[in-house]
């Protein structure tokens, strides 16, 4: 296969493009153009064989065209087979031409993302000039009665199972529902098939380069490519719904109103209808957490199951580290939507790797992954440890606010031991104080405190020591991302009960150390966090990620 930019009125020869190798073109004697206004470096060009395409990146000041798509220095856009590149200011005009031209039948958009979807171009072999001209020629005749089509209001084919026959949302829309937003744009289709995008940094970017907007207009489209690309998966059958996440609403610093004019005039300029769901605060709607997701899929999405392995999902929060890609210096500021994808098991790309055709880049995903947590493991180890003692004794826990309280509440407090909480007496002297009164009672008892370090420790150790009993560590094993994942889970699922704050964990692990036989310890019981759950809901809820 050749792939070649044909001079349009004939100035020189067609310039070569070789497969993956970068072309240089603009002002000079390969091109015969002596106008000033073309830098020598005005375009750089990519081909990509596989594809049948070809990466126009602009360089130069003065904007270069792909068809009516006019860019801007850095923009970048696709030229495909039989398209015109206008080379500077709408003039100079080149044709993209490969040769033998493909024979493949039109492909979704999806297909190039999917590896089980791509297929290796049309064979070279034995297709000479009239082959060509003849696959030329029928392809323009689909076009004319694709466009024939479209003028007479007929409705394009849809992939099988794309349709839902539900009729389109009658009018734009906005609905409250708690922390959730949802703007439903005329004409917007229920579907089984849904294309899925973050907003900022996916969708639109700031026009001052700041990372947050400076004013309600501060934005622009990423990537040249989006709005086509977003209409062909209209095409395709997809629902196209937004996702996006702005907490700014609920902390005062965004009024919604203003928010809500900004989501209509970005839906009116990509000119495609499509949803978007908009979480305003913390909470269940929060990705990566899919309150938004099971929003549409139960609510609004009229009678059409969503099928996952025919959806997508696509955000710029995934994941990636430093210097990810020439160019991206800066890490992802977080994994939310790499997360988000995975709660809700549906295929993920990044813009780049959707809209550019980019390769995957690396990331990493939390240290902490909730779907991991065996329900049958051990609670504690040693396991032939006696959990309860028959004899009075002091325990003392030490971990993160992460589930010490359950345990203890659950499984010595009824044996009879007397407990003691530091937020609930407000003091440690007075857990002191009712632990030494236990004591002298004959009775057991259990501190339920953070203790991070020896010396918070230590008084109650002395405690047991003028009584006469042993004194137990239970050492909770939970990590400092376990712990957070748990309080979230908390805060989502109980009431009455302040939040512990990061400031409050991270502050735990700066001053953990620890515990040893030599503090004085008759035993160190590591209790590992075994969940337990109210119902299967509250099981598939904490099994997601709930930070990115």
């Amino acid at each position: 296969m050749q792939c070649s930019l044909v001079s349009g009125d004939g100035r020189h020869e067609p310039v070569a493009l070789p497969d993956g190798v970068p072309v240089v073109l603009g002002r000079g004697p390969r091109t015969r153009v002596a106008d000033k206004r073309c830098s020598r470096t005005q375009v750089e060009l990519l081909a990509d064989y596989k594809h049948q395409a070809v990466r126009v990146t602009q360089r130069g000041v003065n904007p270069t065209s792909v068809e009516e798509l006019q860019l801007q220095p850095g923009d970048s856009s696709t030229l495909q087979e039989g398209q015109t590149l206008w080379l500077v200011n709408g003039r100079y005009p080149y044709t993209l031409r490969f040769l033998p031209a493909p024979h493949s039948p039109r492909r979704s958009l999806l297909d190039f993302f999917s590896p089980k979807g791509r297929r290796p171009p049309a064979p070279p072999e034995e297709e000479g000039e009239e082959d060509s001209a003849v696959a030329m020629k029928l392809r323009q005749l689909q076009e004319t009665a694709a466009s024939a089509e479209r003028a007479k209001g007929g409705a394009p084919r849809l992939p099988q199972g794309g349709s839902s026959g539900l009729p389109p949302h009658p009018r734009d829309s906005w609905e409250e529902h708690g922390k959730l937003l949802v703007f439903t744009k005329e004409g917007v289709v229920p579907s089984t098939k849904v294309a899925g995008f973050d907003l900022d940094g996916t969708i639109i970017t700031t026009k001052s380069g700041k990372v947050f907007p400076t004013s309600p207009d501060d934005w622009r489209i990423l990537y040249p490519e989006v709005p086509r690309k977003l209409k062909q998966l209209q095409n395709e059958g997809y629902k196209i719904v937004v996702f996006t996440n702005q907490l700014g609403i609920s902390r005062g610093r965004v009024r919604p109103e203003v928010f809500k004019a900004k989501a209509e005039a970005v839906v009116e300029r990509l000119g495609v209808p499509m949803q978007v769901l908009v979480a305003t605060g913390t909470g269940i709607y929060r990705k990566p957490l899919l309150g938004m997701w099971e929003y549409l899929c139960e609510k609004a999405n009229g009678a059409a199951s969503v099928a996952l392995k025919s959806s997508v999902y696509v955000g710029d929060a995934a994941g990636r580290p430093p210097n990810w890609a020439p160019g991206h210096k800066k890490k992802d500021f977080s994994s939310s939507d790499r997360l988000f994808a995975l709660n809700a098991g549906l295929p993920f790309y990044t813009p780049e790797e959707f809209f550019l055709g980019w390769a995957p880049a690396p990331y990493q995903l939390p240290p902490f992954d909730p779907r991991e947590l065996d329900p049958q493991g051990n609670l504690y180890d040693p396991p032939d440890a006696p959990l309860v003692s028959p004899t009075p004794e002091l325990v003392v826990a030490v971990g993160f606010p992460a589930g010490k309280s359950t345990f203890l509440k659950s499984q010595l407090v009824p044996a009879g031991y007397a407990y003691a909480n530091r937020d609930t007496l407000g003091s440690w002297q007075k857990c002191v104080a009712l632990v030494a009164a236990a004591l002298r009672q004959g009775k057991s008892a259990a501190v339920d405190n953070t203790n991070p370090d020896p010396e918070s420790r230590r008084r109650y150790i002395e405690c047991a020591q003028d009584a006469g009993v042993p004194c137990r560590c239970f050492l909770f094993t939970a990590t400092l991302e376990q712990a957070k994942h748990n309080n979230r889970f908390r805060d989502l699922t109980a009431s009455g009960h302040v939040s512990v704050t990061d400031i409050v964990l991270n502050s735990y692990k700066s001053k953990f150390v620890e515990p040893s036989l030599s503090e004085g310890f008759a035993q160190i019981l590591r209790v590992h966090f075994v969940p337990r759950f109210a119902d299967a809901r509250q099981e598939v809820l904490y099994r997601q990620f709930s930070e990115g």
